[in-house]
């Protein structure tokens, strides 16, 4: 699903020469760097790199991680998502499982005031209180927030960040997919997305990751309006692959008064208005 040479491909073409120190003129005709002058700039050979953006170069040492790493810019996630890409040969991570603690179903029961959900590294809903029903209009067994971004159009509307969200998700299930590069779930999830969207397949040709712990996140509901909320992502302990998301609006916002009307549409006519279930998860 990733590899290694991709992702060199896709960051050196955008490592501005000018930046590096290599000068530029009219008549060059590569986007970004070429490949000896990456090998150059790391301190490796032109054969070598070349091995490695052909996938024929195994076990890349630290040191020359790090070098490449350093030219390519690449940010903390990305150093990471790097080294993982390089060790896939060597170390096949098993998809986690699926199954959420009851001590973690009662802790998100306790999350009133805030929807709150628990998805795993397909960006599955695992479970949800009642405002993330109400939230997405739907009951949560079976959504997955990714399939519901780029492919549900009757939904798109609720995104008020829609671009953005698609960035974000691309770029989580990047991630995933380096971590989890034998996960048939995940494949499968990513050539539906490919399959259906071509803003997905175009997101998904920059090899972009991105790991979002927190930041904005707009709502356009139909019933309530604008929702202006803050997501903070907590990684579950246990290497599990899961995360607690919380949406919160900011206290004395039109959001918190967006979210207190919408917790009291919880009423047999909205449930007929949004097809969602009554039971919360406990």
């Amino acid at each position: 699903m990733d590899d290694l040479a991709g992702f060199l491909r896709t960051r050196r073409s955008r490592v501005d020469p000018a930046a590096v120190g290599i000068p530029t003129d009219s008549r060059r005709r590569v986007e970004g760097l070429r490949r000896e002058e990456v090998a150059h700039l790391s301190g490796v050979s032109v054969d070598y790199y070349v091995r490695l953006e052909q996938g024929r170069a195994t076990q890349p040492s630290e040191q020359v991680l790090d070098a490449l790493a350093r030219v390519l810019g690449l940010d903390e996630t990305e150093r990471g998502h790097l080294d993982r890409l390089a060790r896939q040969h060597r170390r096949r991570a098993k998809a986690p499982g699926g199954r959420i603690r009851p001590e973690l179903l009662r802790v998100l029961a306790l999350v009133s005031d805030a929807p709150a959900l628990i998805t795993n590294h397909r960006l599955d809903v695992l479970a949800g209180n009642r405002l993330t029903e109400l939230l997405f209009g739907r009951p949560l067994p079976g959504l997955n927030t990714a399939r519901h971004v780029f492919l549900e159009e009757a939904e798109r509307g609720l995104y008020a960040d829609w671009e953005t969200c698609t960035v974000d998700v691309v770029g989580h299930l990047r991630l995933a997919a380096g971590k989890y590069p034998e996960d048939p779930g995940l494949a499968s999830l990513i050539g539906e997305l490919a399959m259906g969207s071509e803003r997905f397949r175009r997101l998904w040709a920059r090899a972009d990751v991105r790991a979002r712990t927190h930041g904005r996140k707009a709502y356009r509901h139909p019933l309530v309006g604008l929702l202006e909320l803050h997501q903070e992502n907590f990684a579950l302990p246990d290497e599990s692959g899961m995360e607690l998301l919380v949406l919160s609006a900011a206290p004395g916002s039109p959001a918190e008064d967006g979210l207190r009307l919408l917790a009291s549409l919880g009423t047999d006519s909205a449930d007929a208005h949004f097809g969602v279930n009554a039971e919360v998860p406990e």
